[in-house]
């Protein structure tokens, strides 16, 4: 009863949670950053100063610049790949919610990478713009080219991933240090790309605006998550149920008592159990007449019966059959009987 009244109380946690709504801070976050999104977009498709300093940055080429910090850059860049950060958060979400007993982490982390694949994928895909390594005209911004490096990926999925773990934070001291330090991984990412060579500034501005996009726009999809929860818990407690009932049909099935007896007397009285009424009376013939089937012990005859003479003689010297044969001669001799 206390496994069912809890897979309740779990498919019951997600109507009784305010969902869907949205501060006015942070619409007014979320119309602020649509705005620059589009005006990054916007500056990169009419060749404006943006290219510009593209360019300038990419003929500056960093990497050469501090040639000593290339290596260390080049594994800090992977906590920014989709595969990497994917299974370490959901490592730690999938340990979080087991303990609270909810999917509600996983749902959410599952949510913003969906948002994110879609939104950026098609973006990138979209205007097909090539990265500073396959730049074919200088002061060009590269786009309808086939490429699909804008906006940048890695800080898209910097800002998404570790912003996840902010965002699901129990406290406004949590949220407040965990959106300081995803701010902070999602910068120093989306520089990487940019000192690596991989990206243009212009590129990792976009990916910057189309992550934080992503994370203000989740208290719209509450409502589906949490309607997602509840399907899944009450799934999960008809699974449960289901199991619960075959089990029980089984352990029914019994006869009266078995489980008792085995819990007292063992596995043995249990098997004894299991047996027909007929056959588990044990006659004083032994075991061998137990496993006789009964039409066989109505038809035998009396001569087919198993002897049941113990081991020693309970009869008086008197009456032993070898003694009385000698002493019944002896009489009819005395008689003069002749025979």
């Amino acid at each position: 009863m206390r496994t069912d009244d809890r897979l309740h109380r779990a498919a019951e946690r997600p109507t009784r949670r305010l969902l869907g709504r949205m501060s006015r801070t942070r619409v007014w976050l979320f119309g602020a950053t649509l705005a620059v999104y589009v005006a990054i977009v916007v500056g990169v498709l009419t060749t404006s100063k943006l290219v510009t300093l593209d360019w300038q940055v990419m003929l500056w080429r960093p990497y050469k610049q501090w040639p000593q910090i290339h290596a260390f850059l080049d594994y800090f860049v992977v906590l920014g790949q989709r595969g990497p950060t994917a299974v370490m958060v959901l490592a730690w979400l999938s340990w979080r919610g087991w303990r609270r007993r909810t999917l509600y982490p996983l749902l959410v982390l599952g949510t913003s990478l969906l948002l994110l694949n879609i939104t950026v994928g098609a973006v990138k895909y979209g205007l097909g713009r090539l990265g500073p390594h396959y730049a074919t005209t200088v002061g060009s911004a590269e786009m309808f080219a086939g490429g699909d490096i804008f906006p940048s990926g890695h800080t898209a999925n910097a800002v998404v991933t570790w912003g996840v773990l902010a965002y699901l934070g129990t406290t406004p001291r949590a949220r407040r240090w965990g959106s300081i330090a995803s701010a902070l991984l999602a910068l120093g990412v989306g520089a990487t790309t940019v000192y690596l060579g991989t990206h243009w500034v212009s590129d990792v501005l976009l990916g910057w605006a189309a992550g934080l996009l992503i994370l203000l726009a989740l208290p719209w999809f509450e409502p589906a998550m949490a309607s997602a929860e509840a399907y899944l818990a009450t799934g999960w407690a008809r699974v449960f149920h289901r199991g619960n009932r075959s089990t029980a049909r089984s352990l029914t099935a019994l006869p009266a008592g078995a489980l008792a007896r085995e819990g007292a007397d063992g596995p043995e009285s249990t098997s004894a159990a299991r047996l027909p009424a007929t056959a588990a009376k044990t006659p004083a013939g032994g075991p061998h007449t137990a496993a006789r089937p009964a039409a066989g012990r109505q038809a035998a005859g009396r001569h087919e019966r198993t002897t049941t003479t113990p081991a020693g003689s309970r009869r008086p010297q008197s009456e032993h059959p070898r003694s009385s044969g000698p002493l019944v001669h002896q009489q009819a001799r005395g008689r003069g009987i002749t025979g």
